[in-house]
């Protein structure tokens, strides 16, 4: 048989230096080896070998160093050509007739003739042995031309990661980082990640250092005083003489210090207190007709919107500050959050000091001690009542707080906090892909101190770190793509450091980012498993969660107890989902289902206990199942040929957001209409590479992919208002499948009598859709080119 040269579509790297590549136009010759085999008297030929670069441990070395971050190529092949050995070439010699008389010819003939075949045919047999042993650093053996690569192995390997996933392992990891965490003196908590990770097998790994502006809280607690009887509050709800203050300067270690706002306003405002409810624009509209609130103070519940939204629409109508507290009638039977400690951060995002642009070395920082101008104060729901004076009383404890006194009163708010430079920490590892490096797939969780609960995400990351390693180490399987998992510092006080990262590698994660797998409280009961995720990822979420469970659900409604939405969530996805255009999943078990409350109410952050975890989930049973759920996710997006992400799913869900919406026009209609068509196109006529390995062109691959990877990006409008996402597929939350930015300017039309801001936000939304298929219609003319021009050839 004739061999042709070999399409060899991975990258493969040796480790002798002293060998080079062929040039690429060599890459085209074409000749008949058999006929110089049997020139040669070989039957078989044996490959050079090629081994895979070991990853070197950069671990000690702080300064981040993206070398893999380098745009990859598939070659298109390459051969050894194999040399005929002078060994093996019969020079005919004159002997003495003696010699010549001895035997005769023709069995000299028959005996060379036979060594010459005895050693073609061991030479055969040991090349093509080795042969079959010479795979690529995926698992993949080089193939002729005329067929396709093998990549059952892959599928094997990820079934194996996920199998190897034990709760027992994650529970050892959580209970090693939480013993860890409660003894604050031993060190960052950061570094301890990172020798986790180390002894999980992970070589690549960074820490990332940031100089950020934190709001913490002051000494001596902040006030609430009834000036008509001078009767003095904390936060908490007990009598300040109650309490013996921290002398000035001095951080005692002291749950009730927590009851504040991080970013507020500070100083003292004397004034009416005005109950608005949950200070929604109805609820304004109520007190506007007949209250004057300029310079009042709100008492406001949390829930129903974001607070940041929410204090701002107060900022708007003159309010001067706010007490911020839940009420327990929305908070799960199990929980009791109302009389719970707890605090807020009014950060969007990032350090304050630097928006826009990360906190490095020699940078401009602008000292914002303060996000907005009200003065903002979390209250227990027991100080509430008494400012309220409520009684009335329902379902045992749950009593659903109203003003019901006619009387006004008047307070004396009094909010200190102290503004500092403090170093945050992300710890960075990387997984380097096989054939697509400079695609990342980021994994993210986040560290902190024993008053926040990080230790469950982290426990579950660094489980599927370990799975992953063992067979990296065991099988030299490398991913498609690169993964890199990461450990946010700062979260709590607006999600700092991954913020703060990514803009600094924002020009990079732009174009390199293909998705981004959040870890944020994956165990927060044991009732409902909610997902969240991108519409683009919403098809493969529920094939994995369906093959875990065993289900068959073709509609939601169908998966009882497991829902799949593109909602807002909490937690270091924002940056990836509002200025990257990045598809996100996440999956979390919660005690209640999220429709049940009025929503945001996870915006508390609580002093918590990590014994909750296990009271829930004693076996770590849910915390194994969302590990495995999360690895499968990850293994999928790293690691198929085509991304799997849809297109048609992104058209749909725009559809069913303008189905029920009054203030969508014809023009927009139809070009949603429009969107779904050229939507359907393109799964149809471009996704046959993902099921047909025949229609792998590389470069017909490359571009495909970044198109999957990039139609998000147009749904990102320019402005929003705060606490929504710029990212207008993800709406408000379950109540409603509307654009959120659109039904909001509905509203807001009300409170500002004019509907300035309702045009502009319709003309956004409807500039999103054209750009989307837009930017479809012009991948499948790309395409359509290069197949027209292939045939031309």
């Amino acid at each position: 048989m004739a061999y042709q040269k070999v399409d060899q579509r991975f990258r493969v790297h040796t480790q002798d230096v002293d060998t080079e590549e062929l040039p690429v136009p060599s890459l085209d010759l074409e000749w008949d080896m058999e006929k110089e085999l049997e020139e040669s008297g070989f039957d078989g030929f044996e490959p050079d070998n090629s081994s895979q670069h070991r990853l070197a441990n950069s671990a000690g070395n702080n300064d981040l160093d993206f070398e893999f971050m380098q745009p990859s190529v598939s070659p298109r092949g390459r051969f050894a050509r194999l040399e005929e050995e002078s060994d093996y070439i019969v020079h005919p010699r004159q002997g003495s007739k003696n010699q010549q008389g001895s035997l005769p010819i023709i069995v000299k003939l028959f005996i060379a003739g036979f060594i010459i075949f005895i050693c073609g045919f061991l030479i055969g047999y040991y090349g093509r042995k080795s042969n079959s042993k010479h795979t690529l650093p995926n698992n993949i053996t080089p193939m002729p031309p005329t067929s396709s690569v093998a990549v059952s192995d892959d599928g094997t390997i990820l079934q194996t990661i996920v199998q190897a996933i034990e709760g027992y392992s994650i529970r050892s990891f959580f209970r090693n980082l939480t013993l860890f965490a409660a003894e604050s003196d031993r060190g960052s908590s950061a570094a301890h990640v990172m020798e986790q990770w180390t002894a999980s097998g992970l070589t690549e790994i960074r820490l990332v250092n940031y100089t950020v502006l934190l709001s913490l809280p002051d000494a001596n607690q902040n006030k609430i005083i009834l000036t008509n009887s001078s009767q003095c509050f904390h936060p908490s709800g007990q009598q300040c003489s109650t309490l013996p203050s921290a002398p000035h300067g001095k951080k005692e270690k002291n749950d009730l210090l927590y009851f504040y706002a991080a970013y507020s306003a500070k100083g003292s405002l004397e004034a009416e207190i005005i109950d608005v409810q949950y200070g929604t624009i109805d609820d304004l509209l109520q007190l506007q007709s007949s209250t004057d609130v300029t310079k009042k103070i709100a008492l406001i519940k949390l829930g129903k919107a974001p607070l940041l939204y929410k204090l701002s629409l107060l900022l708007e109508a003159g309010f001067g500050g706010a007490l911020v507290y839940i009420d327990p009638c929305d908070s799960p039977p199990r929980e009791k959050l109302g009389e719970k400690t707890f605090w807020i951060s009014l950060n969007p995002g990032g350090d304050p000091s630097t928006p826009g642009y990360p906190s490095i070395g020699g940078i401009f920082r602008e000292h914002r001690t303060n996000i907005t101008s009200l003065l903002v104060q979390p209250i227990a729901a027991s100080l509430a009542k008494e400012l309220l004076s409520s009684t009335e009383k329902a379902n045992g404890e749950c009593f659903q707080l109203t003003n019901s006194s006619a009387v006004s009163k008047t307070i004396k708010l009094e909010v200190a906090t102290v503004s500092e430079y403090r170093t945050i920490q992300n710890v960075i590892g990387y997984v380097k892909g096989s054939i697509n490096p400079d695609k990342y797939v980021i994994v993210g969780s986040h560290h902190g101190n024993s008053e926040e609960l990080w230790t469950s995400s982290t426990s579950i990351i660094t489980e599927v770190i370990r799975t992953v390693m063992t067979q990296i180490q065991k099988k030299r399987w490398r991913p498609n793509r690169t993964i890199l998992f990461c450990s946010w510092g700062g979260s709590i006080f607006g999600n700092i450091g991954s913020y703060e990262w990514a803009e600094e590698m924002k020009h990079v994660l732009q174009s390199n980012a293909v998705a981004y797998v959040n870890l944020f409280k994956p165990v927060m009961g044991n009732g409902t498993l909610n997902t969240v995720v991108s519409p683009s990822l919403r098809q493969l979420a529920t094939d994995v969660m369906n093959k875990r469970f065993s289900l068959n659900c073709t509609r939601q409604e169908n998966c009882s107890g497991r829902k799949v939405n593109s909602v807002q969530v909490e937690g270091n996805s924002d940056f990836f989902i509002n200025h990257l255009g990045v598809p996100t999943v996440q999956f979390a078990y919660q005690e209640t289902k999220p429709s049940m409350g009025p929503g945001f109410l996870s915006e508390a952050v609580l002093l918590n206990d990590a014994s909750m975890v296990e009271t829930y989930d004693p076996n770590f049973n849910l915390h194994e199942t969302i590990a495995k759920l999360t690895a499968e996710m990850i293994l999928h997006i790293a690691n198929e040929p085509v991304l799997p992400f849809s297109v048609l799913d992104v058209a749909l869900e725009v559809q069913e957001k303008l189905k029920d919406d009054n203030i969508a026009s014809e023009q927009m209609l139809a070009l949603a209409n429009a969107l779904r068509e050229t939507a359907q196109l393109f799964q149809s006529d471009e996704m046959r590479p993902a099921n047909d390995p025949e229609e792998r062109d590389p470069a017909h691959l490359r571009m495909l992919n970044d198109v999957l990877q990039n139609l998000e990006k147009n749904f990102l409008i320019q402005h929003a208002p705060p606490g929504y996402y710029r990212n207008i597929l993800y709406h408000l939350n379950e109540s409603s499948s509307q654009f959120s930015v659109m039904k909001e300017a509905v509203n807001h039309c009300n409170l500002q009598k004019t509907n300035q801001t309702l045009t502009k936000i319709i003309s956004m939304v409807q500039s999103s859709i054209r750009s989307a298929q837009v930017y479809l219609k012009t991948g499948l003319d790309v395409f359509e080119n290069i197949q027209n021009t292939k045939i031309t050839n």
